[in-house]
C-alpha cells in the first residue's frame, strides 16, 4: 500500500482539547506547526499573513475559537474578533497560498426547534451570540475558499486534556451529595480524539463542502452525567455516588440561550469517510476515562 503524500499543516488553537488530540493523534505524513493565541493571534490579519505565507501549509486547521458561551452575551466584539475575523484572516491568506481549510464550528448555529437531527444544509438560526459568531465564522471561510474550505461542526466536546463537562461532572461529584442537571437539552457528546482522528482523515482525502461529526447515539446532559457517574464508579474514580436529579432549562437560567434538541445528522462525513461502525459516545467516554484515570 502505497503511503499517504506528506502534508504540511498549520493547526491554530493548539493548547485546546481538539488542538491537543490533534498533536498527539499526528500521522508520520504530516508536518504540523501548532499554534496557540501566545505565537499566532488570528485576531491580527497581519501576524496571519505572515505566518501563513512564511509557512505555506496544503492545510489550515481553525481549532482557534471563543468558546465562553454565557460570556460572549457581554464579549460580543471579543467574540466575533475570534470566532468571525480570525476565520477571515486565515480563509483570506489560505487563499493567497493556495491552502485548504477545516474550519471548525458547532451545534450551537442551530435553534433546537426541529424534531428531527440537523442535517448540514438545514437553515442556521442561532440562538446566542456564540452561535451567531461561529455562524458568521463559517460563512466568511465558505465565501473565500469555496470548495477549499471544510466547514466540520461538532457539539459537547470533552478530552483528558483541557476544561469541559465531564471533568466539572466529576469534581463536582467528589464534591456533593446531588447535583441537577438539565435534561431537556438533547444531542451527542463528542470525545475530542474521535474528532481529531475525523479531521485528520479528512484532508487526506480533501474533503470539503459542510459535514457534520459527533460521536454516535444521542443523551441529554443528564443522561451524559449519570453516564459519568457510573462509568467513573465503575472504574474507581469516584469513592461514593452521587445523587443526580434531572430538571428544566428553566429551573437552571444563563446569560445565553442555547438549543433544546441539537442533535447532527453525520450522514455525510460517516459516508464520506467511509464510518461504516461508528462508536456510540458512551465507548468514547469510558475510554476517556480510562485514560484519564491513568494519566492523572
Amino acid at each position: 500500500m502505497s503511503q499517504p503524500q506528506a502534508l504540511r499543516v498549520l493547526l491554530t488553537g493548539a493548547n485546546g482539547q481538539l488542538g491537543w488530540e490533534l498533536q498527539r493523534s499526528r500521522a508520520s505524513h504530516i508536518e504540523l506547526h501548532a499554534h496557540d493565541a501566545d505565537t499566532l493571534d488570528i485576531t491580527d490579519a497581519q501576524a496571519v499573513l505572515d505566518a501563513v505565507q512564511a509557512l505555506k501549509p496544503d492545510w489550515i486547521i481553525n481549532a482557534a475559537a471563543y468558546t465562553a458561551v454565557d460570556k460572549a452575551e457581554s464579549e460580543t466584539t471579543l467574540a466575533y474578533a475570534v470566532n468571525r475575523d480570525g476565520a477571515r484572516h486565515l480563509a483570506e491568506t489560505a487563499r493567497v497560498v493556495n491552502a485548504r481549510m477545516v474550519q471548525v464550528s458547532t451545534d450551537f448555529i442551530f435553534d433546537g426547534e426541529h424534531g428531527h437531527p440537523y442535517r448540514p444544509d438545514d437553515t442556521p438560526s442561532p440562538l446566542s451570540v456564540y452561535g451567531a459568531s461561529k455562524l458568521a465564522g463559517e460563512i466568511t471561510v465558505q465565501e473565500t475558499l469555496g470548495e477549499r474550505a471544510l466547514i466540520l461542526r461538532t457539539a459537547w466536546v470533552y478530552s483528558a486534556h483541557g476544561h469541559n463537562f465531564v471533568k466539572t461532572m466529576l469534581r463536582l461529584m467528589r464534591e456533593r451529595e446531588q447535583l441537577g442537571i438539565v435534561a431537556d437539552q438533547i444531542g451527542s457528546p463528542t470525545w475530542a480524539s474521535s474528532l481529531a482522528q475525523a479531521i485528520w482523515h479528512a484532508t487526506t482525502i480533501n474533503l470539503h463542502g459542510t459535514h457534520h461529526w459527533t460521536d454516535a447515539g444521542v443523551a441529554s446532559w443528564y443522561d451524559f452525567a449519570q453516564a459519568i457517574h457510573d462509568e467513573a464508579r465503575n472504574l474507581g474514580m469516584l469513592t461514593r455516588d452521587c445523587t443526580l436529579r434531572p430538571i428544566a432549562t428553566t429551573d437552571y437560567p444563563t446569560p445565553a440561550r442555547r438549543p433544546g434538541f441539537s442533535l447532527l445528522d453525520k450522514t455525510s462525513a460517516w459516508q464520506a469517510l467511509g464510518t461504516t461502525n461508528p462508536v456510540h459516545w458512551r465507548a468514547q467516554l469510558r475510554a476517556m476515562l480510562n485514560e484519564l484515570k491513568q494519566t492523572s
